[in-house]
């Protein structure tokens, strides 16, 4: 009898970058809509993610092209600025979606109740010609900025190129009732971010960013694993390229073509990121962050820090 053992794992930038964009008690919900029909969407979330489950929807942002969405294709829309989304770019919006999933007139009526049929489905008609599942994040943190800053405004993934069945799980666990279900809609939501994530950084015209493309390279996709799974390691270009079988000038080479920037730099701008959100969301003093990524004492991580951030540790952690 023979058995095959199949082991995945390690740590790489995405996974990460998406850590910090992990959905909870996100805000989902179902429009169903009857033509002409738009919606200004000014919720102040800071990443969206909607598909259109039957129809087409239109999404417009203030500045910029609008882009269509067609029935199974999947969005990721950049926020906290407002858009409009609707049946035709040209349909004025009469309705305003605000931070709560909540339902104002143009002129500032709420309606939340008249037009919510259910506890996560709203719209005018139950026959609408168009459905529109999204769902909202708030993201925080200098971490998660680096995964937005990667992103154009609106991503827009083809149907034909979403190889996961996220969306239809969605779509039934909406419409049911069940103990949890505000976590698997969280996980689940969690799941359709990366999924449509991964099929547009995997398009050719997405143009993604040296450090995802630089993952698949034999050298140096190894090397940016062990800066993510151990940034507080004293590395150094010679180290790295000992590590991962090159030589240091061809590593470093290497790493700036593919990565966009020299290894340190990068190693430098992940460990500064890290030590952000460390001194925001924890109470851990400034010698314990200095340790965890990587500085020997509270003053080489502040003199660092002071030039990447402007400011130091003490003026972030307290939002100066």
């Amino acid at each position: 009898m023979a058995f095959l053992f199949v082991y995945s794992g390690g740590v790489d930038p995405l996974a990460d970058l998406l850590d910090g964009v992990r959905a909870r008690s996100a805000a989902f919900c179902q429009a169903v809509l009857e033509p002409p029909w738009s919606l200004r969407i000014a919720d102040e979330s800071t990443l969206a993610l909607a598909t259109a489950m039957r129809g087409h929807a239109w999404i417009v942002p203030d500045v910029g092209e609008p882009v269509l969405m067609r029935t199974g294709d999947v969005t990721i829309i950049k926020g906290p600025e407002p858009y409009t989304i609707g049946d035709d770019p040209a349909t004025p919006p009469e309705i305003i979606v605000r931070p709560g999933n909540r339902l104002t007139t143009m002129d500032g009526l709420d309606v939340t109740d008249q037009l919510r049929l259910g506890p996560r489905t709203s719209g005018y008609s139950s026959s609408g010609s168009a459905i529109v599942a999204s769902g909202t994040y708030n993201v925080v943190g200098e971490v998660s900025e680096r995964l937005l800053n990667a992103l154009p405004e609106i991503v827009l993934v083809p149907r034909s190129s979403v190889r996961s069945p996220i969306m239809e799980l969605l779509a039934q666990e909406v419409d049911g009732e069940g103990p949890g279900q505000q976590v698997v809609l969280d996980r689940l939501l969690d799941l359709a971010l990366i999924a449509t994530l991964r099929a547009w950084f995997s398009r050719p015209d997405a143009h993604a960013p040296g450090w995802y493309r630089a993952q698949s390279d034999p050298l140096i996709g190894p090397a940016l694993g062990l800066i993510h799974g151990d940034p507080a390691h004293p590395w150094t270009v010679a180290l790295l390229a000992s590590r991962v079988g090159a030589s240091r000038a061809a590593f470093a080479r290497r790493f700036a073509t593919l990565v966009g920037e020299p290894p340190m730099t990068y190693l430098t701008g992940w460990r500064m990121a890290l030590a952000a959100d460390l001194l925001r969301s924890s109470d851990a003093t400034i010698d314990v962050v200095a340790q965890r990524v990587g500085y020997a004492n509270p003053f080489s991580l502040s003199v660092a820090f002071k030039r990447a951030h402007g400011v130091s540790p003490s003026r972030h952690r307290s939002g100066v």
